[in-house]
């Protein structure tokens, strides 16, 4: 097993937005709304922040209360829409219960939406119109692109998606075939209960070259379910007991010649990285 080093790739990324941004005379400003008390995402923003400085982006960082109304924020976005100085937006989730999140989401700027969670961006995306480009996906491509280099594969390779939504494996599947990969998605819950079919299992994860899962769900991947030699991209991510963990069982697969990425030290410093280089991108435009 061979893990996929989540933290150089970030690194590579931040140091080119480094060296982009230290030539411009205007740096790009990064507003980050945080609504409540969740500590996971008190620590996603200050992560945010900590790599925003590091490579040149000023840093917004703008804080309500968890009661705060729906109004309030959507007031908030719109003043940083029309706001020169700000190049890029976003609301960190997940958002209390007594905001709609697609609301919130949807009043960001599509021309500011750096996490491309917005309703058009992501239509703007399937279209393979001018879009921004999705940041959980991208981090997602950037790491299999990233082994592709070292693995030199000439045919057209297979990729399975494992998800909770169809709206996520929709947005993954086109993202993974812009980079021309066949690519098909199927549920979190479907592969749970058929599992146990060792002829399930064969069919849709043991042919696919490249599996990437994001459910939430420790253990769902064992090496037995997968080809020797796939790459993983585990973007699952479980917190218990004080510790993280991701939906792949990595020690089952420490005797195969799989490549997997991580949790921690994965997906997630690559999509803070793709995050600062959208922010860097759309300050260009």
């Amino acid at each position: 097993m061979e893990l996929i080093k989540g933290k150089e790739i970030a690194e590579n990324i931040l140091m080119e937005i480094k060296e982009k941004i230290s030539f411009k005379a205007v740096k790009p400003e990064f507003a980050v709304i945080l609504v409540g008390d969740n500590e996971a995402s008190r620590i996603y923003v200050e992560l945010k922040e900590k790599a925003s400085k590091r490579v040149g982006i000023n840093f917004r960082k703008i804080l309500f209360s968890k009661d705060v109304s729906e109004d309030k924020v959507i007031k908030k976005i719109k003043e940083l829409n029309t706001d020169k100085k700000v190049s890029g937006i976003i609301v960190q989730l997940p958002l209390p219960n007594n905001l709609n999140k697609e609301n919130i989401i949807n009043t960001i700027s599509v021309e500011k939406d750096v996490d491309g969670f917005h309703q058009k961006n992501q239509h703007l995306f399937l279209e393979n119109k001018d879009f921004i480009y999705p940041v959980f996906p991208k981090a997602i491509v950037r790491m299999i692109e990233d082994t592709f280099e070292k693995k030199k594969e000439e045919e057209k390779l297979k990729a399975v998606i494992v998800c909770k939504s169809s709206d996520f494996g929709i947005i993954m599947k086109k993202a993974l075939e812009k980079i021309g990969l066949n690519a098909e998605f199927i549920f979190c819950e479907d592969l749970q209960k058929k599992r146990k079919n060792d002829n399930y299992t064969r069919l849709i994860l043991g042919r696919a070259d490249i599996v990437v899962s994001a459910c939430g769900i420790p253990k769902l991947l064992k090496e037995n379910m997968v080809k020797n030699k796939a790459i993983i991209i585990d973007g699952g991510i479980t917190k218990k007991d004080g510790k993280v963990f991701g939906d792949v069982d990595i020690t089952s697969f420490s005797k195969t010649n799989c490549k997997i990425s991580p949790v921690p030290g994965g997906v997630g410093p690559v999509t803070v990285a793709t995050l600062l280089e959208n922010v860097y991108l759309v300050s260009e435009k």
